[in-house]
């Protein structure tokens, strides 16, 4: 009789937690949704973010106000949101650094564990582009000039540690010796290329692409298995000349471990519905980022891979950061 009890106990409890759950979704959001977003103002992500908020405001009925937090390589931003109340009125903007981050740095989250996956947003083209003062302007005259002139030919990155490991791996798995110089942030990365202190740079496509249509650099190849990429479709794969190789970020929606699930599922639904929109299409598209619709579990499923697939890369190349 007592474990009947005991039991039934804990099935009421069950319930109990089942019926709050539901009524919070049901009631959600009565307030402003917070949006952490680890980048400061004005940059590629807040862009992207802004872009999202506003119609996904109008579909929730209450404003989502941007949280800047940028600094420690995203991880001020990452850990605010892995210790925000699960009470569904945070959010965090995830990109790839949050699963890369902890095979780097000690940090005070685990993504896979304090935090869950909501809805993943888009894909990310990644380039290797070259400054105009580079005499090279083809990924055969690439190779060839790093050939010839070991340890040389300098591949810049800054931001995320992900782009770092494009270079990495041209160096790695590419066999080139060339020399990696790191930044603080893509920013003046981006400006010592323009000034032709360094040769090479791994970027994101949304941010390279303006400064290739104003011919301040060159094109040199996509990053992803294979050529025919928007918005460069011309561009040879870099897996033409490393065989396998692949390298695509993302960007997406996740929030504190134990956010109820109605409303993940809610908030799901709702940002798979604003990135259906032309309007958000196109504005991604234009820039070379490919929108992606999904559930949470297939959200969860590509932060894990990637959290495996790139932890294993950093430990292989020994890769540390100041």
């Amino acid at each position: 009789m007592m474990r009947t009890c005991r039991g039934l106990a804990r099935s009421l409890a069950f319930a109990l937690v089942a019926l709050a759950g539901a009524a919070a979704a049901q009631s959600w959001p009565s307030k402003p949704v917070r949006w952490i977003v680890p980048f400061p103002p004005g940059g590629p992500g807040d862009t992207v973010a802004r872009q999202i908020a506003t119609p996904l405001a109008e579909r929730l009925g209450q404003s989502v106000v941007i949280d800047n937090r940028p600094g420690a390589n995203s991880n001020i931003g990452f850990e605010a949101g892995a210790r925000a109340a699960p009470d569904g009125y945070t959010m965090l903007f995830a990109v790839a650094a949050l699963v890369t981050n902890p095979h780097l740095y000690k940090v005070n989250y685990d993504p896979l564990r304090d935090l869950v996956p909501v809805a993943q947003m888009n894909r990310l083209q990644a380039m290797l582009v070259a400054s105009t003062r580079f005499a090279p302007s083809t990924l055969q005259e690439v190779v060839a000039h790093a050939r010839a002139n070991p340890g040389k030919v300098k591949c810049a990155w800054g931001g995320s540690i992900l782009l770092g490991l494009g270079c990495e791996v041209l160096k790695s798995e590419g066999k080139l010796d060339v020399t990696v110089v790191s930044y603080k942030g893509s920013a003046p990365a981006l400006t010592d290329l323009l000034g032709g202190h360094v040769d090479l740079m791994i970027d994101v496509s949304n941010t390279a692409a303006p400064q290739i249509r104003a011919g301040k650099i060159k094109p040199i190849a996509m990053l992803n298995p294979a050529r025919g990429q928007q918005p460069f479709p011309d561009l040879p794969a870099l897996s033409e000349f490393i065989p396998g190789f692949e390298m695509v970020t993302w960007q997406g929606i996740v929030m504190p471990a134990g956010t109820p699930k109605e409303i993940v599922a809610r908030l799901n639904r709702e940002v798979n519905a604003v990135l259906q929109s032309p309007e958000v299409r196109q504005k991604f598209q234009e820039t070379g980022v490919d929108p992606v619709t999904g559930t949470p579990e297939q959200f969860g499923e590509v932060m894990q891979r990637d959290y495996a697939k790139y932890g294993r890369i950093i430990r292989a190349a020994n890769i540390k950061v100041d």
